[in-house]
């Protein structure tokens, strides 16, 4: 069928905007795709992610991967800018709650 999009479920993924600021998280966990994907980046595969993180199971795991592998370009986006030393100090300086406004 030509023209047809078909939308994607991934059963364990959702979104809080309460939780690591509405990324995409494993259902139920704080645990964030970006996590599962940098972790699967370093080259562990699903049995040693799951060594890791013990709570989560097989299915959480390869669906954080499916969304992941949907999602590559904005999820890798997401997982340099976790690890941009600059980027977390600019947020550090600026951060209201902290009473800090440079």
């Amino acid at each position: 069928m030509k023209g047809v999009v078909k939308k994607v479920s991934y059963p364990y993924i959702e979104f809080n905007s309460k939780i690591a600021g509405g990324s995409p998280i494993i259902k139920g966990t704080r645990i964030t795709v970006r996590t599962i994907a940098g972790y699967y980046q370093m080259g562990m595969n699903v049995d040693e992610i799951l060594t890791s993180l013990s709570h989560l199971t097989s299915s959480q795991v390869h669906s954080a991967l499916a969304y992941y592998f949907d999602h590559q370009e904005e999820i890798d986006k997401d997982v340099a800018t976790s690890f941009d030393e600059e980027y977390w100090k600019r947020q550090v300086q600026s951060h209201p709650k902290l009473g800090i406004t440079k």
